[in-house]
């Protein structure tokens, strides 16, 4: 049994911390909205009041917050856990941030001697609820292994990317390549209908070709094809990470030509209100834009 402290208690973040608490683990957690920490005491969390309040005598430190500004306010600010952390804690930052935002902050840590891996996570909500997600760790051998039996409780694959910043490199990569494919798959769709043809039809040829690997088989049949737009993973954040993926390749100076264009559609989805539904939304204003009639 283990102190942990958990900073941030969203969509992915109060989960995780409740099959942290289901393991057997203290929990003391922070959140700036109070109905989070509320809700999360009701599983025998500790709420604190500051994010330096949750880090106190923890022998582990979870982040979960929506950018690299806030984990660096999180760690540094007035209140930060980097002044409650000792040279034993190991700070595990789940987040999907820039991977220059994580190489500031583990470079700040080191100068005081503390520990961090960047852990950002694959797959969905629902993961999260099961503990099946994927961890993609950037981080010393000695360190993934000490987090390794609460990386377990929360996913069931967790993969070594080499050292500290890896992890966050490897997420965008992964989410450079699922957020493009997204409006590739409702380009296709789009397409098929507008020619005439059933979109199951279309479906069922494409799930025996390479073009069905992804999104055809994850995401589209169970959500949008079905009328279901409840956010597995909503547009606002695929909006949100392809910009992180397109500000890394700009520094970089690689080709963006799909990406860039991708993010227009997703701000065009924003515009007419998809922001908060499932990414697969986006299908919904492409057949707007192509004048088909209203999916029955």
């Amino acid at each position: 049994m283990s102190k942990v402290a958990f900073i941030g208690l969203g969509v992915m973040g109060e989960p995780m911390a409740r099959n942290l608490l289901k393991g057997g683990h203290i929990v003391r957690a922070f959140d700036v909205r109070p109905e989070a920490l509320e809700s999360i005491k009701k599983d025998n969390a500790i709420a604190a009041d500051s994010p330096a309040g949750a880090a106190n005598d923890a022998e582990f430190i979870f982040t979960m917050l929506p950018s690299g500004k806030e984990v660096y306010q999180a760690a540094f600010g007035d209140e930060g856990f980097a002044q409650s952390m000792s040279e034993k804690t190991l700070l595990i930052d789940t987040s999907t941030i820039l991977p220059a935002d994580t190489d500031e902050i583990a470079g700040k840590l080191a100068t005081t001697k503390r520990r961090m891996i960047d852990a950002p996570v694959g797959r969905l909500a629902r993961n999260a609820v099961e503990g099946t997600l994927l961890f993609m760790v950037g981080g010393s051998e000695s360190d993934l292994e000490h987090a390794r039996p609460l990386l377990d409780l929360l996913g069931d694959k967790i993969v070594h990317c080499g050292s500290v910043g890896m992890g966050s490199r490897m997420k965008i990569v992964n989410n450079y390549q699922s957020t493009s494919l997204n409006v590739l798959t409702a380009e296709t769709l789009t397409l098929a209908e507008a020619s005439g043809l059933d979109v199951n039809l279309a479906i069922e040829v494409m799930r025996e070709t390479t073009a069905g690997r992804g999104h055809m088989n994850a995401t589209y049949p169970d959500q949008v094809l079905s009328g279901n737009i409840k956010p597995g993973f909503m547009i606002d954040l695929a909006h949100k990470d392809l910009g992180l993926a397109l500000e890394t390749m700009a520094k970089h100076h690689t080709p963006a030509f799909l990406g860039a264009a991708a993010r227009q559609s997703y701000s065009i989805a924003q515009s007419s209100g998809q922001g908060r539904n499932d990414w697969t939304a986006i299908y919904l204003t492409l057949r707007k834009i192509a004048g088909l009639e209203p999916s029955k």
